[in-house]
């Protein structure tokens, strides 16, 4: 079987493409890691090396604990890490993260929790049989039975309380924490968002352990479903900005191409030249439509003032009609419209197959399969324009 994990499943469901870039194809990537990953990252050692110090009643003192964090950036930091805000530098983070481990010192450093794995490394079963990866950042207990599952955040974003009731990560770590100590009596678990200097605390009952387990094993299906079709469609996002597989993904490889030459060769990449002539001729091709409409109303009061229905040019003329439409209900009075056509055998004459929806549909595998092999599917092409947000920066 299979060894899934929190951080693998997430990328599935943050973009399949992703996935099948990461975890299939094992793609290489030029950039190592993300400015907030890495400043996360190294956080996480330092916590790790302050609990693993007071496991054997060596209390370390914030200056040395600082200093730990301090030579680990310089040792690890390069220049190649991708920061995203363009507003902020490596020192901007490397401050944070400082500012993290100091205000986590002071609020925990008289802690008597019982330490019995940090950054663990272990395995669970789940019900279909494949293997999940347990990795909690910091698992303790007391002497009532209490066990603490705990994860320290360094994200700007403050969990929530219905975040962390409907929290993934943590709440499959409670079924293995259960499993493994007999004289379990609660599961607390517990996110440090460092950035806020706070705490948030959620638990779980065996009815919603229950009902996690069968949504991760159903994610499981679709993500294994996807692995033998082959089928991991892109999503694009604003998560994309802080992907390390741009440079291979088709949304954003020639971005960074582009990205890449001086700007003076930008404007002679050939694909920016067929964007910018097919932007400027639809611009062009909207703007006449706007016209012909304009003239179309002009042409129709024209002949109302004149009296006539036929409008001479130089070379053509302009018949100009009135003529009579209905306009259908609308809201109830339309499917009670609807329902009359139907019982007076109308409907079926004067209806139309909606395609956008049919063809959803189908593509969608929403249909019976004896609809499905009545249609033949074939491959087309859609050009849509729109604004690109990275423009500024160049």
């Amino acid at each position: 079987m299979v060894i899934y994990s929190h951080s693998k499943v997430s990328c599935y469901e943050i973009c399949p493409y992703q996935y099948k870039l990461k975890y299939i194809d094992k793609i290489e990537v030029d950039i190592p890691t993300t400015i907030e990953a890495f400043m996360g990252d190294a956080v996480h050692q330092t916590l790790e090396e302050m609990y693993k110090n007071w496991k054997f009643k060596k209390r370390v003192s914030k200056p040395i604990l600082l200093k730990f964090f301090k030579d680990l950036w310089e040792k690890e930091y390069s220049n190649d890490i991708l920061i995203v805000k363009k507003d902020l530098t490596a020192e901007n983070y490397k401050k944070m993260g400082l500012q993290f481990i100091s205000d986590y010192y002071d609020r925990y450093k008289n802690d008597d929790m019982t330490i019995l794995g940090l950054e663990t490394q272990d395995k669970m079963t789940l019900p279909d049989g494949n293997q999940w990866h347990v990795r909690i950042d910091k698992l303790g207990c007391d002497n009532k039975g209490n066990y603490y599952v705990c994860d320290y955040k360094t994200n700007s974003r403050m969990k929530d309380q219905e975040e962390a009731d409907t929290d993934r990560q943590l709440a499959l770590y409670s079924i293995w924490v259960k499993d493994k100590f007999s004289d379990c009596k609660k599961v607390i678990l517990k996110w440090h968002m460092l950035a806020f200097d706070k705490d948030v605390i959620s638990e779980r009952n065996e009815i919603q352990l229950k009902k996690l387990q069968e949504s991760v094993t159903n994610l499981i299906k679709e993500i294994e479903k996807a692995t033998v079709e082959d089928n991991f469609p892109r999503k694009v996002s604003t998560l994309c900005e802080y992907c390390l597989y741009r440079s291979e993904c088709p949304s954003f490889k020639h971005q960074e191409e582009i990205h890449e030459k001086p700007k003076k060769q930008f404007k002679e990449d050939e694909g920016v030249k067929l964007v910018d002539e097919f932007s400027d001729i639809k611009k062009k091709l909207d703007e006449l439509k706007e016209m012909q409409e304009d003239l179309r109303l002009n042409l129709i009061e024209f002949a109302k003032q004149k009296g006539v229905d036929v409008v001479y040019g130089s070379n053509q003329k302009a018949s100009v009609k009135e003529f009579d439409k209905i306009l259908m209900p609308e809201g109830e009075d339309k499917d009670k419209f609807i329902q009359l056509m139907k019982d007076k055998g109308l409907y079926e004459e004067c209806s139309m197959i909606c395609y956008p929806r049919l063809n959803s549909k189908v593509l969608k595998g929403e249909v019976e399969d004896e609809i499905k092999k009545k249609v033949k599917i074939e491959k087309d092409w859609r050009i849509t324009l729109s604004k690109r947000k990275d423009v500024e920066e160049e």
